[in-house]
């Protein structure tokens, strides 16, 4: 009787095992295509701190000077992007779960206008800040879902595509090219269009020459903006404060 009764006793446990470990799905193979086609592991996992410098087009207006654009990331979430223009400086910063934008005006910069963000404007942030550090692993890890959806033809080009999804603040929608791991397409809910062209290497890394983002408005028209990066840097010390929200000095 007590062998019978060990052996009930196993059973439900062995199922539980056996189920909690078939619960689990498997990476898509596409993953570490795609992550290869970047750069090796070790030189993708060692990245915690990357910064980006370029400069912004707006298809169909013109600026009296270039736009030039920053982009800084830092692991776990920590964003800050200044786009200077002739009409002056703006400013979006995370940290953590501070998230601010500031204006700052073309002739002096100690008059400028601070706004916070909303708690679904934060989550998005911080699901961009994943998107750009994590080289397409560890969603779940973060509390976001990757869902295959299976094979589809992109510009002639077949394309496994996957969803990240951060819930319903962000998803990011990606057609990697079966045969290399390319990231050929993004789509957002926003039904923004990103695509990529060359490629700069940094550190075993290799990161976009070119973005390209095409933006859907109300009336059914596009808004295209491209950004052209000159440099990446990876990996250098960047002091914590200049992600936090701006503090307006009394002196």
């Amino acid at each position: 009787m007590k062998k019978l009764s060990l052996r009930l006793m196993l059973l439900p446990l062995m199922a539980l095992v056996l189920g909690l470990s078939g619960g689990v799905a498997a990476e898509p193979a596409i993953i570490a295509k795609a992550r290869a086609y970047l750069g090796s592991e070790a030189a993708l996992n060692s990245v915690q701190t990357l910064h980006y410098y370029g400069q912004l087009s707006i298809e169909g207006t013109e600026s009296e000077t270039p736009i030039t654009v920053e982009i800084i990331f830092q692991k776990p979430y920590r964003q800050l992007s200044v786009i200077k223009s002739d009409r002056g400086a703006e400013e979006t910063g995370l940290d953590g779960y501070d998230g601010w934008q500031r204006v700052i005006a073309k002739d002096d910069e100690s008059r400028w206008r601070l706004s916070l963000m909303s708690i679904p404007q934060i989550k998005s942030l911080r699901a961009n800040v994943w998107e750009n550090l994590s080289f397409f692993r560890g969603i779940e890890d973060v509390g976001g879902e990757l869902k295959d959806m299976g094979e589809v033809e992109i510009g002639g080009v077949v394309c496994q595509k996957l969803v990240f999804s951060h819930g319903e603040q962000a998803s990011f929608t990606r057609y990697f090219d079966l045969k290399t791991g390319r990231l050929v397409l993004t789509e957002t809910l926003r039904g923004e269009k990103i695509t990529e062209q060359g490629t700069t290497e940094v550190d075993g890394v290799k990161f976009p020459k070119v973005l390209t983002t095409v933006t859907p408005s109300g009336d059914g028209a596009t808004q295209t903006v491209t950004i052209t990066f000159d440099r990446v840097e990876v990996n250098e010390t960047v002091a914590p404060e200049i992600f936090g929200v701006p503090v307006l000095s009394l002196r």
